[in-house]
Parts: structure tokens; C-alpha cells; sequence
């Protein structure tokens, strides 16, 4: 998981550890599982921590995704599936 900021902007991205350097591709669909997610592993409980904190994620594989699905933060339709590999993203909307 690697933490991502920019004003008020947190953004986690985070991945299953053995997607680091893989290209994803089905069709049109391209998606390079880059060092962007390589933060440093971190135990479940502090990823959703983090992900709860966050304004947007951005979640890759099917550890991660789960997790996330589980904590109640992604739908089971809002998973894209690239090459057999979950991908969800997920955004915060403040509305003032």
C-alpha cells in the first residue's frame, strides 16, 4: 500500500504484493500494477484503516479487493476484472 496526498486529496493505492511490475490486459484494458502501489506491506486492519481515511482508492488483486468488500467499501459491482484480476476504485464525494 502506498499513501498518496495533494491538498486535501488522500489517495490509497494498494495491491496483492505479487502484482508489483505486471501489465493487465483484456481487450481495450490496459492497467500497469506499477511502483504507484508499492508502499510497503501492511496488515489488513491497517489498509482499511488507511482506506477509511482516504478520499479515493485505487485497489488491484484479489486480496486487496476483498478486503476492501468485506470493510463494506467497494460493491461486488463496482469490481472490474482485467485478465482474471480484480480491480475497484473508490471515491469520496463531499458535497458542501
Amino acid at each position: 500500500m502506498k499513501i498518496h496526498t495533494r491538498g486535501r486529496e488522500v489517495l490509497v493505492a494498494a495491491c496483492d504484493a505479487d502484482l508489483i511490475g505486471r501489465t493487465l490486459r483484456e481487450g481495450e484494458l490496459r492497467l500497469h500494477v506499477s511502483p504507484f502501489y508499492d508502499g510497503g506491506d501492511v496488515t489488513e486492519e491497517d489498509f482499511i484503516r488507511q482506506l477509511k481515511l482516504a478520499t479515493m482508492g485505487n485497489l488491484v488483486g484479489s486480496e486487496t479487493v476483498e478486503a476492501a468488500r468485506r470493510a463494506g467499501l467497494v460493491g461486488k459491482d463496482g469490481i472490474l476484472w482485467i485478465e482474471g484480476v480484480p480491480h475497484a476504485q473508490l471515491f469520496v464525494m463531499n458535497v458542501a
